[in-house]
């Protein structure tokens, strides 16, 4: 579970990443080559089209973060976790949960659903 643990830190690090290259850096040891992203309202493929999507959350949500909410769950190569999206020191914005597929220990595909959004439609 840790390896999972750790794999899961390191994606929420990553959408944290302002730094173009250590995000670079980070989708890089994070994610598979052929990588792939969904969620209602993203899609995106391989390492430069995450980075890309990341990049555009970040400036869509300037001044926020994203931080692990409660445990990240596994079972063999499925990982579940939750996650918030909060400005610095105020209430989540957004939670989600994500599902992830992991192979050789990266992030193969991550399948987004949206919880709690503004407005209060999920």
């Amino acid at each position: 579970m840790s390896n999972h643990t750790d794999l899961v830190d390191r994606y929420i690090a990553a959408w944290n990443e302002t730094d173009a290259d250590r995000r670079r850096d980070l989708i890089a040891r994070t994610w598979t080559e052929g990588a792939s992203y969904l969620d209602p309202l993203m899609r995106s493929q391989g390492h430069a089209g995450i980075d890309a999507m990341i990049a555009g959350v970040q400036a869509k949500f300037p001044g926020h973060r994203f931080s692990l909410a409660g445990k990240v769950d596994a079972v063999e190569d499925r990982v579940r976790f939750c996650w918030a999206l909060a400005p610095d020191g105020g209430p989540a914005l957004v939670k989600g949960t994500d599902f992830a597929v992991v192979a050789d220990g990266r992030l193969q595909a991550v399948t987004g659903f949206l919880d709690q959004v503004p407005g209060g439609a999920a």
